[in-house]
């Protein structure tokens, strides 16, 4: 089938090839008159010229040079393509329609995906981009011009339009029809030297879709703002380890929703409050897993379990809306985590010699579970009774894990300007701290949590050893609050007596007009690294705040350079001296550098949240003398733009 808008660029880059052999054309005709030939072969000549240009025509209208034609698809080789494991998978679109499945190739650097569409009409796209935009993402479009399909490695401009890249890095597999739907199977290496391509690195991964209602003479007339699309997250690159054996003595607890109704609303966070059997042992959590309801796999979206405070001896029965304004006072004490789950995400399995205690002396009987239902298509009527499933031996390990907060206190002295496209916060896990508070050996970080409100866009957790930064624990350069889970290091790292833990957070506030400070409610802010770690420690809580003192020094320096002789700024609250500033470029500098070097307050936390022995006050900000190299790849693509420079 004619590819007409790439016709009609054929044939405007050949125009002038055309308008020259036209030019000849008349000229030998004016030849041919003058030399009084004869009508015949005035004839003969005109038709050659006609040809020449049926030629131009015909060579234009040629299938799209780079694409594959899906009708000319054959296996490379006479034997059939084994069945890849493809032990990752997730599904698209809410309603399950579309669904992606993937392995990886450490080795080659590879990845291997699989894409099912339950029903294909006129074709389909994948993509990937920054944080889910539609403009300048990455694509793979498999599309129909009504007589051919093609499979191709695409691009979308900053209009979201769609053109066909010149270097084709998505290889096609396989494609094939089966009862359930079709099946693209294709392969893509983590980095590509094409400029437009995305780098596919360890973090959240924001995959886009959408389906094509209708044919397409040519790729060039698709727009991606045009279509049915959608956005998923999910982490893409996983590390290569194997699953630990249970115990046999395991047994189970299911923390589920009793038997919800989800709202027909978009967005859902459904929280229910679930009691350990009286006098329940301690006993080891070794592995959890998520429990879905058959059918809703599409709509519940992540999943996390919380033990609430062991000081309260008594937490109201609760079912419903974590956003009720009349639900307990108490639930907002059940904040300490025991599993995170998001879609996507597989079992969670601790290292064979610990695990995370739960009941006996000094735990809570009091657990809370919260649902975050994703319903964009308000299904109504629709039954939920998914939750986390806990897998516990009561045959202790060697170790208790424990979970420590990195990172920034919950606190409006720390803020970010409005309109920024990039703004860091850093909150330290200071030498002195970990001196004070850690075992002679250290302890073992295998696993972390990040955690950021809206404005969040990256998050990195850097273990920094005498001056010298020594190797990063996690990092998530396309963070996402809406896609948090608890993710397994690709190797455990050893913190020792004296280290310093530095968690840095991107933030973005081109949408707000007004400050963004630091606290609990969701339009404030925070930068946190849940750390998952054995052996267990006093130490709960290791993170840090600007000095009061030098951020009310702050306000006097900018009230005073703006012109406010009359500063008030003693006798009304941080949250409203941030918002009376006037802010523009210079406010934000200045902020940002008293951010960098001003002294810290330091809370290095016991479990029963009081302060370990010290001076924790007016703290020097820890130096940092050598910063890591920036992982080399062969070919890295656009190599996004980085938000996460050295800390």
């Amino acid at each position: 089938m004619a590819n007409i808008q790439r016709h009609k660029r054929r044939l405007t880059e050949s125009k002038e090839v055309r308008d020259f052999g036209l030019k000849l054309t008349v000229t030998r005709v004016m030849r041919i008159f003058n030399r009084n030939f004869r009508l015949q072969d005035i004839t003969i000549m005109y038709f050659t010229a006609l040809a020449t240009l049926m030629i131009i025509l015909v060579a234009s209208y040629q299938a799209p040079s780079n694409a594959v034609n899906m009708s000319n698809l054959k296996p490379k080789t006479s034997i059939p393509l084994p069945p890849l494991p493809m032990p990752f998978h997730v599904p698209l679109d809410p309603r399950g329609e579309l669904q992606l499945a993937w392995n990886i190739s450490y080795d080659n650097q590879e990845v291997y995906m699989q894409l099912r569409v339950a029903e294909l009409r006129y074709g389909v796209v994948l993509g990937m981009s920054d944080h889910g935009e539609l403009t300048n993402a990455d694509l793979v479009v498999l599309w129909d011009t009504g007589t051919k399909s093609f499979f191709g490695d695409a691009w979308s401009d900053s209009e979201g339009h769609v053109s066909l890249d010149s270097q084709q890095d998505y290889e096609l597999l396989e494609a094939k029809q089966k009862p359930d739907g079709f099946y693209l199977l294709f392969k893509r290496p983590f980095s590509t030297c094409d400029p437009r391509d995305y780098l596919i690195e360890e973090g959240t991964v924001h995959v886009i879709y959408g389906f094509l209602d209708k044919p397409l003479a040519s790729l060039e007339q698709l727009n991606l703002s045009r279509i049915h699309t959608g956005i998923q997250r999910i982490l893409m690159l996983r590390p290569d380890l194997p699953s630990p054996t249970l115990p046999p003595d395991v047994q189970t607890l299911d923390v589920v929703a009793p038997n919800v109704i989800i709202p027909n609303q978009e967005t859902t966070y459904w929280c229910f409050i679930q009691q350990l059997p009286v006098n329940m042992p301690k006993n080891h959590i070794v592995m959890y897993e998520s429990v879905i309801t058959p059918g809703n796999e599409a709509i519940v979206h992540h999943m996390e379990v919380f033990e609430c405070s062991p000081e309260i001896r008594d937490v109201p029965q609760y079912s419903g809306s974590c956003d009720d304004k009349m639900k307990p006072g108490k639930l907002n004490l059940c904040r300490h985590v025991l599993a995170a789950w998001a879609m996507g995400a597989e079992a969670f399995y601790y290292p064979s010699d610990a695990g995370l205690p739960m009941g006996g002396p000094g735990s809570s009987r009091f657990l809370r579970l919260e649902v975050h239902y994703h319903n964009p298509l308000l299904i109504s009527g629709r039954h939920d009774s998914s939750g986390i499933r806990l897998h516990f031996t009561p045959s202790l390990r060697r170790y208790d894990a424990g979970i420590m907060e990195l990172g920034l206190v919950y606190t409006p002295l720390m803020a970010v300007p409005p309109k920024q496209h990039n703004f860091y916060l850093s909150g330290y896990c200071t030498s002195k701290c970990t001196q004070t508070a850690l075992p002679p050996g250290g302890i073992y970080i295998f696993a972390s949590q990040l955690h950021t409100h809206l404005a969040g866009r990256g998050v990195r957790t850097v273990l920094v050893r005498g001056g010298k930064e020594l190797e990063v624990v996690q990092e998530d350069k396309h963070y996402s609050t809406h896609y948090q889970t608890i993710r397994v290091l690709r190797k455990m790292v050893n913190v020792l007596p004296g280290d310093v833990l530095i968690t840095k957070c991107t933030f973005n506030t081109e949408d707000r007009s007004k400050p963004t400070v630091g606290g609990f409610g969701i339009m404030e802010e925070m930068c946190v690294n849940y750390i998952h770690y054995y052996p267990r420690t006093q130490l709960e809580l290791c993170k840090t705040h600007v000095d009061p003192g030098y951020l009310q020094k702050y306000f006097d320096f900018i009230n005073r350079f703006q012109g406010n002789s009359q500063c008030v700024c003693a006798d009304v609250g941080v949250t409203e001296q941030y918002s009376q500033l006037q802010w523009d470029a210079f406010t934000a500098e200045v902020l940002d550098s008293l951010y960098n070097t001003a002294p810290i307050s330091m809370h290095c936390n016991q479990s029963s949240a009081r302060l370990f022995p010290g001076e924790w006050d007016k703290q020097p900000v820890p130096a940092v003398t050598t910063v890591l190299q920036k992982p080399h790849y062969p070919c890295e693509g656009r190599a996004l733009p980085s938000s996460q420079p050295p800390v």
